[in-house]
């Protein structure tokens, strides 16, 4: 009787025994695929946190000659910093092609998508930016006076949601007129070509360079143009006028076509733009545009890694360039003169 309670007590033991192992196995099990889940889980995480980029460019697409120096730029800078487009950063583009109407649409997608950071080329793309979103990083490289347009409390602080690098104009521009009367002291009269809605602060850039050229004995024409469809009605003009010299404020994506305009008429051809002599312009003076937008994935990075855009100082360009185009002066039966060649950058012949 004895031994067969204790056969039963050991039996139970024994099933007890296996049950618990069970129990064990199936929790280890139920372990091992969790542990084997979250990783799996981490990485979908990782891949849609991948940060994304937004672009918005006043100047069209790139492609073959007519590249944005900015945006070419911008994509050298992202590759020193160990960017890579799909790889480890997402990048969506919106290109205005000269056409300040689709901005406004360009830059509510580029909101819609929920960016990381909104790079903005050109003020009519910044200030498109600015009205799209108050939240939402927003570096830009364009020119104007940021204090005084109201969009930043102070270069060194500017609070809000804006920072980047930003060309002054009203204190750049005068100085190519300058630079031109030196070269050429017989110029007298000359064709100020500008578009209202790529310079901000158009108006004071007039105020500005008309002031300049009084000092310096000059009759500045000034022709607003509204976008490329404008140029041959502008020509047209500056003829009309008797125009010796055609000063074109930034038109960077078309400077090629200019260029020509401006030859065909045998018009001396100045911007603050010194890759403006590579598309055949006599002459320009001022910040390296390419530089600038390089300049700018610095703080692009630093607001990814969680820095906010207030706190970033708004920079000013640290490289500027005198650049002559030689193959222009010989075809429009002109010299340069030594001293002006010799402070010369860039010398394209």
């Amino acid at each position: 009787m004895l031994d067969r309670s204790a056969s039963a007590a050991a039996a139970h033991e024994h099933l007890a025994r296996a049950a618990e192992r069970h129990d064990r196995r199936h929790w280890m099990l139920a372990l091992v695929v969790s542990a084997l889940a979250i990783p799996h889980g981490a990485g979908a995480q990782t891949r849609a946190r991948m940060p994304r980029i937004g672009v918005l460019s006043y100047a069209a697409a790139p492609s073959g000659t007519s590249q944005d120096p900015r945006f070419v730029g911008f994509t050298q800078g992202l590759r020193e910093l160990g960017y890579a487009e799909k790889a480890n950063i997402l990048i969506e583009q919106r290109f205005a092609d000269s056409r300040p109407e689709r901005l406004a649409a360009q830059a509510a997608d580029l909101v819609q998508l929920n960016v990381d950071v909104l790079v903005a080329f050109a003020p009519a793309a910044r200030e498109a930016a600015r009205k799209a979103t108050s939240t939402i990083p927003i570096v830009t490289v364009s020119g104007s006076d940021p204090v005084r347009e109201g969009w930043a409390q102070s270069l060194a602080r500017p609070g809000g949601n804006v920072t980047g690098l930003t060309v002054v104009y009203p204190e750049l521009v005068p100085k190519c007129l300058e630079v031109l009367k030196e070269a050429f002291p017989a110029v007298v009269r000359v064709a100020m070509l500008i578009d209202p809605a790529e310079i901000v602060d158009a108006k004071e850039v007039v105020q500005e360079t008309e002031a300049g050229a009084q000092r310096l004995g000059l009759q500045l024409q000034v022709i607003e143009v509204r976008g490329p469809s404008d140029f041959d009605a502008a020509f047209r003009l500056a003829r009309e006028r008797n125009a010796q010299a055609l000063f074109a404020v930034a038109f960077v994506a078309h400077r090629a076509r200019l260029a020509a305009l401006a030859l065909h008429d045998k018009l001396l051809s100045i911007s603050e733009f010194p890759l403006m002599t590579q598309a055949g312009f006599l002459m320009c003076y001022g910040a390296d545009l390419s530089d600038l937008g390089r300049r700018c994935v610095a703080q692009v990075d630093k607001i990814l890694k969680g820095a906010r855009p207030g706190d970033l100082p708004i920079e000013r360009p640290t490289k500027f360039q005198l650049s002559i185009n030689l193959k222009t002066a010989k075809a429009l039966g002109i010299t340069v003169p030594r001293a002006i060649l010799l402070r010369a950058d860039e010398v394209v012949e």
